[in-house]
C-alpha cells in the first residue's frame, strides 16, 4: 500500500537501502561515470546510515529496506528470479554482460541464498568470478581481469528517492538521466508488478517512456498539487507525460502541477536539492535560485492536453495562493551569508526529511542552517554525514516515503 499526499504528514513508512559492497567498488578511474566526487569510507558510512534508520525507528517510522523487498519478490517463484537475472544482464551497460551473458547467469542462478544474490547484484560481479569460456580471444587479451566487472556496481542506490516517486496512492517509475543509474528502476518495476504488499499500486509514469524524470525533482506539496523541479535531470517532456498520466487516471487526484525550472546543473541537480518543505507553512531553500526561477502552472485542458502557463509572482506569494495561507515562510539555507549557504547547499543543507509538522532529519555538518531552522521553531534530528554526503544527497535523497498520514 502507498499513501503520500504531502511532505509534513507523519512518516509512517519509509524505504531505504544500507550502503553495501557497492561503495567499495569505487575507484578514481571511474567515480565520474558513476555520478561521485569522491569515494566514501563504507564502514563509517554504514555506522552513519544506521543513526539515520535508528531515529526513525525511534519517532515510530516503520523501516523497510530494499534489498529485504527485492528478496522477498525473487522468492515467490523461481520463473520471477530467473527472469530478473535475465533483465538485469539485459540492461546492464556492460560489454562483458552481454559477451558472458551464459556464463554469468549460470554463476547468478547458483546463489541459494535469494537476499545475497540481490547484494550481490547491487555490488557488482567481477570478471573473476564468472568461468569464461574462451570465445572472444582478442577481447580476453584486452581485459585487465583484476579490475574488470562482468556486471557494473550500483553505489546510487542508497538514494533511494529517485529510481520511483510515490504520488498519493500510486508511484512513477523513473527514466533516470544517467545510463550509469537506468539499472535501479529494475528493483521498483520488480516489487510493483509481483510484491504482494505493492503489486497492486497504480504507476503514473513508466521508465520505458524515453524522457527523463527522478524522484528528487518530485514534491507531494498536497493531495492535490505537486511540485516538480525542471533540472539537469528531469525535462520538460516528462513533466509533460507525468502530468497527462496524473490527470487522466482516475485513481489520481492530483489536480494541479506546478513546474520549478531551475539552473541545470550538478550542484543543483534536483528540486529537493535546493527546496525541501519542513513544516505545513515553512520551507529551506536555497537562496541563490531564486532570482533566476521561472514558475508554470501545468493543469488539464482537454484529454492528452494541457493548458500551461507560466506565472510572474514570486515563489513565497505562489505557495500562499496554492495552500491558501498568509503565513509562508522560506528559509535560507545558510542564511544570509553567501559562503556559507553555498557550502551548505553543497553539503544537503536544503535536504531536509520531514517526519511530521515541524520536525525534520537533516545532516549534522550544516550548522549555520540547522541553527537556522531551530530558530524558525522547527524541531531538527541531526545525523552523521562525513561519508554519505560524499554520494550529494542528503535525508530526503535518502528516503522513499511509503506512507504518510493525510494532512
Amino acid at each position: 500500500m502507498i499513501n503520500v499526499t504531502s511532505e509534513t504528514g507523519t512518516l509512517k513508512k519509509v524505504l531505504l537501502h544500507r550502503p553495501g559492497i557497492e561503495l567499495e567498488q569505487l575507484t578514481p578511474e571511474v567515480l565520474e561515470t558513476l555520478l561521485f566526487d569522491d569515494i566514501p569510507f563504507l564502514k563509517v558510512a554504514k555506522q552513519e546510515h544506521d543513526t539515520f534508520s535508528k531515529i526513525l525507528r525511534e519517532n515510530s517510522v516503520d523501516v523497510v529496506y530494499l534489498s529485504n523487498l527485492i528478496a522477498e519478490t525473487l522468492s515467490i517463484d523461481e520463473l520471477i528470479k530467473k527472469q530478473f537475472i535475465e533483465d538485469f544482464i539485459n540492461e546492464s551497460l556492460n560489454n562483458l554482460a552481454h559477451t558472458y551473458k551464459k556464463e554469468l547467469t549460470s554463476y547468478l542462478l547458483d546463489f541459494e541464498d535469494v537476499h545475497q544474490l540481490v547484494l550481490t547484484l547491487m555490488g557488482g560481479v567481477k570478471a573473476t568470478e564468472i568461468e569464461k569460456k574462451e570465445r572472444n580471444p582478442l577481447a580476453s587479451l584486452l581485459i585487465d581481469s583484476r579490475t574488470s566487472f562482468a556486471l557494473d556496481p550500483i553505489p546510487n542506490l542508497y538514494f533511494t528517492r529517485d529510481s520511483f516517486a510515490t504520488i498519493g496512492n500510486g508511484v512513477a517509475i523513473n527514466h533516470m538521466y544517467s545510463r550509469t543509474r537506468r539499472r535501479e528502476t529494475i528493483f521498483g518495476r520488480y516489487i510493483f508488478k509481483y510484491h504482494q504488499d505493492f503489486k497492486d499500486t497504480p504507476l503514473y509514469y513508466k521508465n520505458d517512456l524515453p524522457h527523463n524524470i527522478e524522484g528528487g525533482d518530485i514534491l507531494n506539496i498536497s493531495e492535490k498539487l505537486l511540485l516538480i523541479g525542471l533540472s539537469q535531470r528531469t525535462s520538460p517532456e516528462a513533466v509533460e507525460a507525468l502530468s497527462i498520466n496524473l490527470f487522466n487516471d482516475p485513481t489520481s487526484k492530483v489536480e494541479r502541477i506546478i513546474a520549478l525550472d531551475i539552473p541545470n546543473i550538478r550542484a543543483y541537480m534536483h528540486l529537493d536539492t535546493v527546496f525541501t518543505q519542513v513544516d505545513i507553512n515553512k520551507f529551506v531553500i536555497h537562496p541563490n535560485i531564486l532570482g533566476n526561477l521561472r514558475i508554470f502552472i501545468i493543469e488539464p485542458s482537454t484529454k492528452n492536453y494541457l493548458s500551461v502557463r507560466e506565472y510572474n509572482k514570486s515563489l513565497k506569494t505562489l505557495l500562499s495562493e496554492q495552500l491558501d495561507r498568509d503565513d509562508i515562510e522560506l528559509i535560507s539555507c545558510g542564511g544570509n551569508d553567501y559562503i556559507a549557504s553555498a557550502r551548505e547547499q553543497w553539503n544537503d543543507g536544503s535536504n531536509t526529511l520531514c517526519i511530521k509538522p515541524g520536525t525534520a532529519i537533516v545532516y549534522d555538518r550544516n550548522t549555520i542552517t540547522n541553527k537556522i531552522l531551530l530558530d524558525s521553531g522547527i524541531k531538527t534530528l541531526e545525523i552523521p554525514s562525513s561519508e554519505l554526503s560524499r554520494g550529494r544527497g542528503g535525508p530526503r535523497c535518502m528516503s522513499m516515503p511509503l506512507i504518510r498520514e493525510n494532512i
